[in-house]
């Protein structure tokens, strides 16, 4: 009897203890739950919730929680779990990487383009990175995929369709016409070295196309890629020095034909090959044509009196060139943060935004600029707009009926975005769709 009652209080301690177990990571769960309910409802509150572009989306039904995806997004906060299943929280912060995607366990995600509310324009692109007219392919960041590693395999993979679809024979002089050496531009170039297709990369600037507009110390965040004939990139953070320098060295080790400063103008269909036309008054003819284009074509202007003066620019190269001057720097986005961040060192900085706050800036931006502001290293200007600029001053306006504000200048950077290059598209054959959430890539 003494030995069953013993047996009890055993199993019952134990049964006790895993009541505790249980209690606690439940409890834990729970909490965890409710935090990430409280992220949802800042990220609503500060406009960050709802997605700007690429993002992912979770089927709860496949969704068993193993958190792999929260794991393997190198940004912060983009997924949580909550209710036991994961859940977007700040959308609108998502860089389209797709790590998640391939992380999870269970194939539960889905990258989609746009939302129901908020269209994406895009030029049509089939699964095989082919426009709706024949012949003409788009890589990049141009058809929806901005970050460098998927960019980079965009490239890879039209080429690759290319060269499995292609006629040996044809008139045009070249096989293969890449227009855009960023990114996608390069890996198209080595990719198609690889496969000995006769092929011509135009640049309208400068090798890295993007990326050689990024600011000289910006830190790049990628990841490990594959680029053609060069091998295997390992990369988690780099300079925009170092990057260019490495897409450089497997330019020039492989002998890749890039014109620089020349851009394309128009490109027309012959019965049997593309005549492209660049600024220069060149004219070019090939059998294909890839894109790897920006979106942003053109950087989009403010249409204010003075703008075309040259102290006005919108992209900076060689920040610690500058010093001792009084800046104006345009625009709420993260380009437009880090610029003023790195002018702020040696000069006099305004930071004007037409917003009420910052939206949609990365999370470390947001702190940096904070603390800037608060050393008085930036002057920020909120729902403010530029509304001329003048030799030695430009005038602000405060978004009310009260005359603009003169303030002393020296320079100014325009960062508002760019414009989808739809004239240039539009004559080239190609159609512009709005994406209202349509899922662009699919777990494999």
């Amino acid at each position: 009897m003494e030995q069953l009652i013993e047996q009890i209080g055993v199993y019952s301690a134990a049964f006790l203890l895993c009541l505790l177990v249980i209690f606690i990571y439940l409890r834990k769960k729970r909490n965890a739950s409710r935090r990430v309910e409280e992220k949802i409802l800042q990220a609503k509150h500060e406009g960050l919730y709802e997605p700007v572009s690429l993002h992912p989306v979770v089927d709860p039904a496949r969704c068993i929680q193993t958190g792999a995806c929260i794991s393997a997004c190198p940004e912060k906060d983009i997924l949580g779990i909550r209710n036991g299943k994961a859940t977007t929280i700040n959308a609108s912060r998502c860089v389209g990487h797709g790590a998640c995607l391939v992380a999870c366990p269970t194939h539960a995600i889905t990258l989609f383009i746009g939302t129901e509310q908020r269209g994406v324009d895009l030029p049509h692109v089939n699964p095989d990175f082919q426009s709706n007219v024949p012949g003409i392919y788009i890589a990049g960041e141009l058809g929806g995929m901005g970050l460098i590693k998927n960019a980079v395999e965009q490239g890879i993979q039209a080429v690759e369709n290319i060269v499995r679809t292609r006629k040996k024979q044809h008139k045009g002089t070249y096989d293969l016409i890449v227009v855009g050496a960023g990114p996608a531009g390069i890996a198209a170039s080595l990719q198609a070295k690889k496969h000995h297709l006769k092929c011509l990369t135009l640049e309208q600037d400068t090798l890295g196309g993007t990326v050689f507009s990024f600011p000289r110390a910006k830190v790049v965040m990628t990841s490990a890629m594959n680029l053609p004939l060069y091998g295997k990139i390992k990369l988690n953070e780099t300079s925009k020095q170092e990057l260019l320098g490495l897409w450089q060295d497997a330019i020039s080790k492989n002998e890749i034909e890039i014109k620089e400063n020349t851009k394309v103008e128009s490109i027309s269909c012959e019965e049997e090959y593309f005549n492209v036309e660049t600024s220069h008054g060149d004219t070019f003819t090939a059998s294909h044509v890839l894109l790897a284009i920006g979106r942003r074509g053109s950087p989009r202007k403010l249409g204010i009196p003075g703008e075309n003066l040259e102290k006005v620019s919108y992209r900076l190269l060689e920040p610690e060139l500058i010093s001792g001057k009084d800046i104006m720097v345009v625009g709420g986005g993260d380009a437009a943060i880090e610029s003023a961040l790195l002018l702020a060192e040696h000069n006099g900085v305004t930071l004007s935004y037409r917003g009420e706050t910052f939206s949609r800036i990365k999370p470390k931006n947001s702190e940096r600029i904070t603390k800037a502001v608060a050393r008085d290293l930036v002057l920020l200007r909120f729902n403010t707009n530029l509304v001329a600029i003048e030799n030695d001053r430009v005038l602000l306006s405060s978004g009310n009926n009260t005359d603009p504000a003169i303030v002393k200048n020296d320079l100014v950077y325009i960062f508002i975005g760019g414009e989808l290059p739809t004239q240039f598209l539009s004559k080239a054959g190609i159609s512009i769709t709005t994406k209202f959430g349509e899922a662009i890539v699919r777990p494999r």
